[in-house]
């Protein structure tokens, strides 16, 4: 059974891999037995240092996607790739009728934008060696809900939603399985604010069955599923990792 979800032999590139979610992913799937390319538009040393001490391999990749063009030749200056995971993501916080074009055009670039063009580069390289491949999206709640105060992060993250099913229509035949996690309320630095206000801390955790944030691990131990043998019937899913917030 644990031969399912070995991901020996293979290699897996994670974006936004210097911090936080992004960060336990690449973790995860070294632990797994995958060699890592961390990408990341900050230096990611942290998280090779962390691989390096749990005996994984890995290597960094400096990764703007800023400029959402900006991996398209990632797949043709090394060796096959076989799992891509679209982790990186930014957000913007301002009331709708304030909201300026400028982080509007920001959010969507890094978070939805070069999540297909990332994807599509990935995916010509996996067909043209007639191979097969994992791609992971990270998606949101705010996939599913509106939110607040944040636009452009839901209107990205409900297209990540989208884009993975076309994309696990087009590709599911071809070798390629496309899916995404959904986190919840996830103790990271970007969290941090959240966590820190008792008021609202409190309110989220009154909502979340499972009566805890979760772990970033948490979110790793899914991409390993998705990534593996074991989800090799899966296409077009959307994992929620959220400590059941979504059933309540």
């Amino acid at each position: 059974m644990s031969e399912l979800f070995s991901l020996t032999g293979k290699t897996a590139l994670v974006t936004g891999a210097n911090t936080g979610i992004g960060q336990a992913i690449a973790l995860s799937l070294a632990k797994a037995g995958a060699s890592i390319i961390a990408a990341g538009r900050s230096p990611v040393d942290e998280t090779l240092a962390l691989i390096a001490a749990a005996g994984g391999k890995a290597e960094g990749l400096t990764l703007d996607l800023s400029d959402p063009m900006a991996g398209r030749e990632v797949f043709q200056s090394r060796g096959p790739v076989d799992i891509l995971v679209n982790n990186a993501g930014i957000i913007r916080r301002a009331d709708a009728v304030d909201f300026t074009e400028e982080d509007w055009d920001a959010v969507m670039d890094v978070n939805l934008k070069a999540v297909f063009f990332l994807s599509q580069a990935f995916a010509r390289a996996v067909l043209a060696r007639s191979g097969e491949g994992k791609i992971v999206n990270i998606a949101s709640m705010l996939s599913f809900q509106g939110g607040i105060r944040v636009p452009s992060y839901t209107a990205s993250k409900s297209g990540v939603a989208g884009l993975t099913k076309l994309l696990a229509n087009e590709w599911a035949a071809k070798g390629i399985n496309v899916n995404a996690i959904a986190p919840g309320y996830i103790s990271t630095n970007n969290t941090e604010a959240l966590r820190n206000d008792e008021a609202r801390s409190k309110a989220i955790l009154e909502r979340i069955p499972a009566g805890r944030w979760g772990d970033a691990e948490d979110i790793g131990g899914a991409a390993v599923f998705l990534a593996s043998r074991a989800a090799k019937y899966i296409h077009g899913a959307i994992l929620n990792v959220d400590g059941g917030w979504l059933a309540r």
